[in-house]
């Protein structure tokens, strides 16, 4: 007999304010605005149910989103390589434009500013979009740039995504590999600004690739090295940030920390594989076993 698993549904925004309201817990910035009947009010709304709604014209708006952030980290990882070219100052203000009316949407969508401006990811988001107006100020800073990759992995939406396709077991491996894609990208920008003419062999972008790959996994040829109190410095923090973040990308594939089962009381998808009860409300679970099959 064949026991029919519960229907997964996606965490409700409206639902889980309601849900943080009544345990007593701030409401999430990625809540609703505050209603209102003015013009601007209605505007904010518009914003916040484009962002974070999954009515079939928000999911399109979120995927073209997507699409337009993964052009611009291409952009950020061809900047060695078109820096000399007479379009990248154009390019570089019409990225600059994207992200700020990004940023400033995300703000008016946001219910509660003051909460949202202390996140991680708008902090480098706006840290990005600094660098971009004034490229000639910050060209050295320019390998930070690398980071929209991981404040792209902090988007709702790639996971709205996986868990719609039923690939939620994967969404653990996936932010691993994401965050290893994000350190070796800022790693390889760091190598190459500031080792780049100094440090024999390196004397291109891959060449920094080269060196910054053979480091993290600890094979270390030999046939580059840093120059240098700082260049073996920046080797040991390489390899030991590195041993760590695969050692998290071999736990999250083989042995994931949590499972996606959606509560039937606040709708949290985030659960211990042995898990009870809910974390969030206390409402009793029922985790079928083998849910990432």
């Amino acid at each position: 007999m064949t026991t029919s698993r519960p229907e997964r549904r996606l965490p409700d925004t409206t639902d889980a304010a309601a849900a943080a309201a009544a345990a007593g817990a701030e409401p999430s910035a990625d809540g609703p605005p505050p209603r209102g009947r003015g013009g601007f009010a209605r505007f904010r709304r518009a914003l916040h149910a484009l962002y974070h709604g999954d009515s079939r014209s928000a999911l399109r708006f979120q995927g073209v989103v997507v699409l337009i952030d993964l052009a611009i980290i291409a952009f950020f990882l061809a900047t060695p390589a078109l820096s000399t070219e007479p379009i990248y100052l154009w390019l570089d203000v019409l990225i600059a434009i994207v992200v700020g009316l990004d940023l400033a949407a995300r703000a008016l969508a946001a219910a509660d500013l003051k909460r949202w401006m202390r996140r991680p990811d708008v902090w480098i988001d706006a840290f990005i979009f600094v660098t971009l107006l004034a490229p000639a100020w910050f060209a050295n800073l320019g390998f930070l740039r690398a980071l929209r990759i991981w404040t792209l992995s902090r988007s709702p939406t790639i996971w709205r995504g996986l868990r719609r396709h039923g690939l939620a077991h994967w969404e653990d491996a996936t932010r691993a590999v994401i965050n290893l894609a994000t350190f070796l990208m800022v790693v390889t920008g760091f190598v190459y600004t500031g080792f780049a003419g100094r440090a024999e062999g390196i004397t291109s972008y891959v060449d920094a690739l080269y060196f910054t790959v053979t480091t993290v996994t600890t094979t270390g040829f030999g046939d580059i090295t840093l120059p240098g109190t700082w260049g073996r410095l920046t080797s040991v923090v390489v390899m030991i940030v590195g041993i760590s973040l695969f050692v998290r990308l071999a736990q999250a594939i083989f042995r994931p920390r949590k499972v996606s089962f959606s509560c039937p009381q606040c709708a949290l998808t985030r659960h211990e594989p042995d898990a009870v009860h809910c974390k969030a409300c206390g409402h009793p679970l029922k985790i079928p076993d083998g849910d990432d099959d």
